[in-house]
């Protein structure tokens, strides 16, 4: 308790969306205050830790990076209803999903 590893799998709440979620990579620790790096590639995060995280949904959601559209930008990571985690989206990867042209 009090920490996250990579493969931990909560829910993501993003808008209107609530999707669970698997914390696939966590790439960097950062200081909270000045956003310089801390640590490559952290085995876990701890309460009051930053970090920069790849997840990957379990079921195709709509996000946006918060650049681009603050509102779909926000999420909040939430596990047995309780607010585990808060933050905004740098970045996502679209996926090709196969289908109708």
């Amino acid at each position: 308790p009090g920490q996250i590893s990579n493969g931990y799998s909560p829910v993501l709440d993003c808008h209107t969306a609530h999707v669970a979620c698997k914390f696939a990579d966590i790439q960097e620790k950062m200081d909270r205050r000045s956003g310089k790096k801390l640590e490559d590639n952290p085995k876990f995060v701890k309460t009051g830790d930053a970090c920069i995280v790849k997840l990957e949904p379990t079921k195709p959601m709509c996000v946006e990076s918060f650049t681009l559209y603050p509102p779909l930008g926000r999420f909040a990571v939430r596990d047995m209803r309780q607010t585990v985690a808060v933050g905004v989206i740098k970045s996502t990867i679209a996926a090709e999903l196969p289908g109708k042209k």
